[in-house]
Order: C-alpha cells, then sequence, then structure tokens
C-alpha cells in the first residue's frame, strides 16, 4: 500500500468525488416514486403495486450491503462504486422504456444491487485517502450531498416528468448518473482507498479477520445507530406530514413546510457536526446527545400543542440534532 501526505486541495478532490457519487445514489433513490401518478395512470396499476417496486429497490439494496463491503476489501473501492454507479444510472435509464408494470421489478432489483455498494465504497476511500485531521468535515460533506440528492430529485424528476412526460424523464436522469460515472473514472485514482494517508488507521483487516470484525462491538453498535436512525428518518419523511395535519388539524401546506423544516434542519446540523466530529474524540458523547436531544423534541409534536410559527421551528431543531451525530 502506498503510504501519501496530501494537501487540502487533494482532500478536497477526493471529498468531492465521494459526495458526488454520494449524493447520485440517494437523487436515484427518490427518482421513480415522485413520478407514481403518471405511471399509476400509465400502467393502469395502484400505489401498493408501485409501492413494491420501491420495497424491492431497497431490500436488495439492504442485502447487499454488506456483500458489497466484502467486495471493496477485495477488489478495492474504485470498481465497486463506479460500477454501482453505472448500474443504478443504467436501471433508471431502462425504466423509462418499460413496456409495462411487471418490467419495472427487475428493474428496482438491478437498480437496488447498484446501490447497495455506495456506504462500503465511500467509507473505504475517505477512510483511507483524507487526512485524519479533516475526517469529520469529510463524512459531513457525504451526508450533506445525500441530502443535496434527495432534494432535487422529486424537484427535477417531476419538473421534467410534466413537461416531457415520465419516460423522457427517467431517460434524461440515467443518462446525466451514466455521465457522472464517466467522469468519476476520468478522474484516476481519486476514488482508489489503496492509497493511504499518513497517520490514517493503517491496513485493512485480511479477508479470514472479516466476520470478526462484522460481529465486533463496534460494529454492532454502529449497525444498531444506523437502523434506528434510518427507520425515523423514513418514517418522518414519509407519515410526519398526514399525521401533523390529523393531530393538529393544519393544513398540507404547512405539514409539508414542517417536514421541510427538519430536513434544511439536518442538512445544518451534518455541517455543524462535521466541525465537531474534527474536534472532539467523544464522538459517542455527541451522537448520543443528539439523538436524545432529537427524540425528546420530535415527541413534543405529538404530545403538546404547539403554536403555528413553533412547529417548524421544533422539526428544523429536532432535524439539526438528528444531523449532527452523523458525522
Amino acid at each position: 500500500m502506498v503510504v501519501t501526505i496530501v494537501s487540502w486541495r487533494v482532500d478536497a478532490r477526493i471529498i468531492g468525488a465521494v459526495a458526488s457519487a454520494h449524493g447520485a445514489s440517494h437523487f436515484f433513490q427518490l427518482s421513480l416514486a415522485p413520478l407514481f401518478p403518471l405511471l399509476r395512470e400509465e400502467f393502469g396499476v395502484g400505489y401498493a403495486q408501485l409501492g413494491l417496486v420501491t420495497s424491492l429497490f431497497y431490500a436488495v439494496s439492504g442485502l447487499g450491503q454488506t456483500v458489497a463491503g466484502f467486495a471493496v476489501d477485495r477488489w478495492g473501492a474504485r470498481p465497486v462504486l463506479l460500477g454501482g454507479l453505472v448500474l443504478l444510472a443504467l436501471a433508471t435509464f431502462l425504466a423509462a422504456f418499460a413496456p409495462g408494470y411487471g418490467a419495472l421489478l427487475p428493474l428496482a432489483a438491478l437498480g437496488g444491487l447498484g446501490n447497495c455498494v455506495f456506504h462500503p465504497a465511500d467509507f473505504a476511500v475517505i477512510n483511507a485517502r483524507v487526512s485524519p485531521g479533516r475526517l469529520g468535515r469529510a463524512y459531513g460533506a457525504h451526508g450533506l450531498a445525500g441530502n443535496i440528492g434527495w432534494v432535487l430529485a422529486p424537484t427535477v424528476g417531476v419538473l421534467l416528468g410534466e413537461i416531457f412526460g415520465w419516460r423522457v424523464a427517467l431517460a434524461t436522469m440515467g443518462a446525466a448518473g451514466l455521465v457522472l460515472a464517466a467522469a468519476l473514472a476520468a478522474g484516476g485514482d481519486w476514488l482508489d482507498d489503496r492509497i493511504a494517508v499518513r497517520g490514517a488507521a493503517g491496513p485493512r483487516h485480511p479477508p479470514a479477520a472479516g466476520w470478526n470484525v462484522l460481529m465486533s462491538r463496534p460494529v454492532l453498535l454502529c449497525f444498531g445507530y444506523f437502523m434506528c436512525l434510518s427507520i425515523a428518518i423514513i418514517g418522518l419523511q414519509t407519515f410526519s406530514v398526514p399525521a401533523m395535519m390529523s393531530l393538529h388539524a393544519i393544513a398540507h401546506g404547512p405539514a409539508a413546510q414542517s417536514l421541510t423544516a427538519l430536513l434544511l434542519g439536518s442538512s445544518a446540523g451534518i455541517v455543524a457536526g462535521s466541525i465537531w466530529a474534527d474536534r472532539t474524540e467523544r464522538h459517542h458523547v455527541v451522537a448520543a446527545t443528539g439523538l436524545l436531544l432529537s427524540a425528546t423534541l420530535l415527541a413534543l409534536v405529538p404530545l403538546a400543542t404547539l403554536p403555528g410559527p413553533l412547529l417548524p421551528a421544533v422539526m428544523a431543531a429536532a432535524g439539526f440534532a438528528m444531523g449532527a451525530t452523523g458525522p
């Protein structure tokens, strides 16, 4: 393994490349769902059937992440990450030519297979290539890029779908992903985790120790953290708007604005958390405090009657606390 000392300029290029790929993965995660009304009309199916497409995507993605981690350890992050991005973009592009609902299911599985590689590959590159003193900011940029991808996807997809139709929208988004994959491939060794930074964690574990590492206490604790955080985020994104409308008798607009406040607060929290992560070694304290504060604030939403302006403020504060734990 080659060991080098890097400047901020080199770190920025590596962080930018990884963040771009991660932002693209989140973008493609939400590329299809905003077009469901158009797909429902085109194929004559219900939302439950369309929801199965999304469920299949995430099932394959979730089950494949561990396998992707072993693939990264064996072949390196660069080919695995680029291959995943190509599969994800290609699945979106081919969905534009789906003759019927049934064709979306194998394409969803293909997209999920591509999506499963990003976290194992991204983290391997960041840990190996970014200077230790900038790791917090690297993880912050990684998380922030993912949030931006989530924000952009519905806007771009719906806009293209309303103007040109859902097929052109999916083809355009898929083609853009393939162009990004080509650009990252042309970037040289930016995504090569086999080049280590002086002072980084050191050589990776041998393959024989892989399962022992996977079952270690820190990895299991991180697994529990991300599982609970994912449940919370997906639940809030999916159900918070109708829940707030029902609980507080507010219109759809203010409820949606409160969810937007949560996402914007989370993005701000990621930025702040990335700075804190570089300035403290007590990361477990930051994570535990942020999650406890966020849970307490979110508990106020169903348990207390909040005045109109206070609801988005509480949601934004909860999002900030939650986002700060990520880096």
